[in-house]
């Protein structure tokens, strides 16, 4: 069963460090409100001694401090809770800036080998969850324990055997609560699990919609759904049960306390160890003193449930990071050679993908690289954009090995389309000049007319403002890709990499962006990734990748002469 791993607390107490001075201020704010609801019991008992005994100027001087008492309990809660709400809502601002901060130093294999909603769930609903439980820790936790301490030392000075009475049934209430608040923090993580395992599927069934209507899969992902949603459901009902079974024995603990000072506060106001004021006071201090134990109860099972969610913020966080390179030199293009030494690369230790891979690439030149769905293409680029890192062997750009430069200025090297386009939720305007955010109206018009995207873009109601994202539905794929186009012909790099960049563009469009191509990659190294082989004919040398092996390679004149694997392949796409 997981429990409460004490560095989580530590964790969190690292993020409530920086507001250091607003709990101080809240714990003084809370002082003074307990303070104040002390006094108040203590003003009634007199006030009702002050009627016995006829004296109606105390009475009324009570009465006047029962009143202002009340006052300034309203205003330091008030005051405090202003505060409570900045430090929790500050500390889960702060827990989640630090987790998308490290979201985008995470290496590209995690997030590949990760489900998104999940790391969704951690970063926005943990967050909150988080959130929520420092805010009734804050709130109710301290004002809770200063009580009971308050309270029980009031009872002390006006009848010391009611408060040893109240101080012997004490323990039963607490032994109670921790004995229960133990079992509840592993079925709230795993409540925690389920909905990250939730959001997941739910992630996953929206952005594959179509394809789920396509095959007709809409019941056997309600099946999967309704299963997944019975596993949550089914923790948190153990967890949501657990947790409330405190607040009910709490109570009928608290019952036992207050009928033991009703009973021995009676006997000793009977034989005139107290005066009936007195007996009023600390029935009334009973009271308080019973109260914040049901909600600390309540405050115990929200934190339970912070915590659990705080853990698994804490095990994202603790995911390792891309080896920092703040140090190191920045790449300098100045021709655009590129070497490959004896690369060797593997997703899984037990699976070697590329095996002692070699290539020189002379400045301007094109390379294609060709091959079956699956065959090592995407990673050789990957590899060549650091997205991952080989486990040996190197790469080198005008001799640097680009291990020992800055990541940022090889990948701004590179111009890169890739095959699945992606837009961000902005104007038009804003998605070309994502490569060059200082580019003038003019020089994007010019991009986007270079990528035969310009008359589209005139067509729309507000031009280049007007306001498009991944999930649009008035632009079609083959658009959007053009527009992603667009922001290389803008950007201008030293270098291109083309994943199937004219995947989804009609045959008319794809020879007009191949023209345009042409033209931008005039003096610049471009590799071009493409399973239309009609595209890569005219490239100065095509790699022809199996299973990792470059198993062919040469221009497309002299690939057709050998008649191998890259004949057959252009043969078969060329049948008919």
């Amino acid at each position: 069963m997981k429990k409460v791993d004490s560095s989580v607390i530590r964790q969190v107490m690292e993020y409530i460090r920086p507001y250091k001075a607003k709990l101080w201020l809240s714990l003084f704010f809370a002082f003074a409100s307990v303070a104040f609801t002390i006094i108040f019991p203590l003003l009634t008992g007199k006030a009702i001694d002050a009627i016995v005994s006829g004296d109606a100027k105390i009475f009324a001087a009570m009465v006047l401090a029962m009143a202002l008492s009340a006052l300034l309990t309203a205003l330091m809660q008030y005051l405090m809770n202003r505060v409570n709400n900045s430090m929790a809502y500050g500390i889960s601002c702060d827990i989640r800036k630090e987790a998308f901060s490290h979201l985008q130093r995470l290496p590209l294999s995690y997030i590949d080998s990760h489900p998104h909603g999940d790391i969704v769930s951690r970063i926005i609903t943990d967050a909150d969850q988080v959130s929520d439980g420092l805010l009734m820790g804050f709130t109710q936790l301290f004002t809770g324990v200063i009580t009971i301490i308050g309270t029980l030392i009031s009872m002390f000075l006006v009848n010391w055997i009611v408060a040893l009475v109240v101080l012997i049934v004490t323990p039963v209430s607490l032994f109670t609560a921790s004995f229960i608040a133990r079992r509840t923090f592993s079925l709230f993580y795993k409540q925690s699990e389920a909905r990250g395992v939730q959001t997941s599927f739910i992630d996953e069934m929206i952005t594959g919609s179509s394809v789920v209507s396509a095959y007709g899969r809409e019941k056997a992902n309600q099946e999967e759904f309704d299963r997944i949603n019975e596993r949550w459901a089914k923790f948190s009902l153990l967890a949501t049960f657990y947790s409330s079974l405190t607040n009910p024995v709490t109570r009928f603990v608290n019952s036992l306390v207050y009928t033991g000072v009703a009973l021995s506060g009676g006997l000793s106001a009977l034989f005139g160890m107290m005066s009936i004021g007195g007996l009023t006071s600390i029935l009334s201090y009973a009271s308080q003193y019973t109260k914040p134990f049901n909600e600390i109860s309540g405050v115990v099972t929200e934190l339970q449930n912070a915590l659990a969610s705080a853990s698994r913020i804490f095990d994202f966080l603790s995911e390792p990071e891309e080896s920092t390179d703040e140090d190191s030199p920045e790449l300098s293009v100045t021709q655009g050679s590129v070497g490959i030494s004896h690369l060797r690369f593997s997703y899984t230790p037990e699976r070697e993908f590329i095996r002692d891979f070699s290539l020189s690439v002379e400045p301007g030149m094109r390379i294609a690289i060709v091959g079956p769905t699956g065959s090592g293409k995407t990673t050789l680029i990957n590899l060549l954009m650091r997205f991952y890192d080989p486990q040996s062997g190197s790469i080198s750009i005008d001799g640097q090995n680009i291990a020992t430069v800055k990541r940022e200025s090889l990948r701004k090297s590179f111009g890169m389309v890739l095959q699945d386009t992606w837009l961000k939720n902005g104007t038009i305007r804003e998605n070309i000049a994502l490569g060059r955010p200082d580019a003038t109206d003019d020089e994007i018009a010019e991009a986007a007319r270079l990528s035969h995207i310009d008359t589209f873009i005139s067509s729309l109601p507000n031009g280049y403002d007007e306001i498009v994202s991944d999930d649009s539905d008035g632009i079609s794929a083959g658009q959007k890709q053009l527009i992603s186009i667009s922001r290389i012909m803008l950007s201008e790099p030293e270098m291109l990499i083309l994943d199937e960049a004219t995947s989804s563009i009609d045959t008319r469009t794809e020879l007009m962006i191949q023209e345009a191509f042409m033209r931008l990659m005039k003096g610049r190294t471009s590799f071009i990734v493409a399973h239309r082989l009609s595209t890569i004919r005219t490239a100065d040398l095509i790699l022809v990748i199996k299973d990792g092996d470059v198993i062919e390679s040469g221009n497309h004149r002299s690939l057709m002469e050998k008649g191998g694997f890259y004949a057959s392949m252009y043969r078969s796409q060329f049948s008919s």
